[in-house]
């Protein structure tokens, strides 16, 4: 039983990826942000496909570069049809660079700017505490992310407000625009989160018995923050951990020697 769900899971994550890969050859010029997007494609396979239980539980995406994963796995579990993905990018579509709430089923909040993710998921959960009692609020943040200063300020409130009904996964892939975290900005992320009166739960974000166990560490009164160890770039041996694919633009070479590297991660 465990072994077909993983299965499930696996395949989910590999259709994640390929959504990825097809929806960033699509759009051209303007490109995509693979490598993020391919560290949190397992952190979203379990999450959609495990976890998070529709139309009650919400999902906000704080680390809003990656908006092409969200809206492939959004596409992948049925929120909307499949074929609008390779629309990503055109004139007027409604999938864009960022997201933009109302534009697509199952968007939570307009991205761009970072950091805000955290204290957005705070109203929400305020609120939902009181009226609808068995949800759970869920927020994707990056470790790059971290470094604003308003993501503390969501964490100190969430805290605050013993907001247990709030789940944050870091997805610590340990690179960013400007290069490894641990150079631009070095802190150790899941000692602020306990300093700062969270449960905390370290895992490997690749892996779904993990990650799955992880959902369920939850602590009564207290917000939890699962600290997901990625690779940037997961899935795609060639381009894994190199801080200058942060942005990538594809080739149909690039494309099909990558789609053949995916292919062969999954084998």
């Amino acid at each position: 039983m465990i072994c077909a769900e993983n299965d499930i899971l696996s395949r989910l994550s590999y259709n994640i990826r390929k959504d990825v890969l097809d929806m960033t050859l699509h759009a051209g010029a303007n490109g995509g942000h693979i490598g993020g997007a391919f560290s949190c494609a397992d952190i979203l396979a379990v999450l959609y496909g495990n976890v998070i239980r529709k139309g009650l539980d919400k999902f906000i995406l704080s680390k809003g570069h990656v908006a092409l994963a969200h809206y492939a796995v959004l596409a992948e579990c049925g929120y909307f049809e499949k074929e609008k993905l390779l629309s990503f990018e055109d004139p007027g579509s409604m999938l864009t660079t960022h997201e933009i709430l109302g534009n697509l089923p199952g968007l939570e909040v307009t991205g761009g700017s970072l950091g805000y993710g955290i204290s957005i998921a705070c109203g929400i959960a305020l609120a939902r505490r009181t009226n609808f009692p068995e949800s759970q609020i869920y927020v994707l943040v990056g470790d790059g992310e971290c470094n604003e200063g308003s993501i503390w300020e969501g964490v100190m409130t969430a805290s605050k407000l013993h907001l247990d009904n709030l789940t944050v996964i870091v997805d610590q892939n340990k690179l960013q625009l400007d290069g490894f975290s641990s150079h631009v900005m070095p802190i150790n992320i899941s000692k602020m989160f306990e300093a700062l009166g969270w449960n905390v739960v370290p895992v490997d974000g690749h892996d779904f018995v993990q990650l799955k166990k992880a959902f369920q560490c939850s602590k009564k009164g207290t917000p939890t923050v699962i600290v997901a160890d990625t690779i940037k770039g997961k899935g795609i041996p060639s381009i894994e951990n190199r801080e200058q694919l942060h942005h990538m633009r594809l080739s149909q070479e690039d494309y099909e020697k990558y789609a053949q590297e995916l292919e062969a991660s999954y084998a």
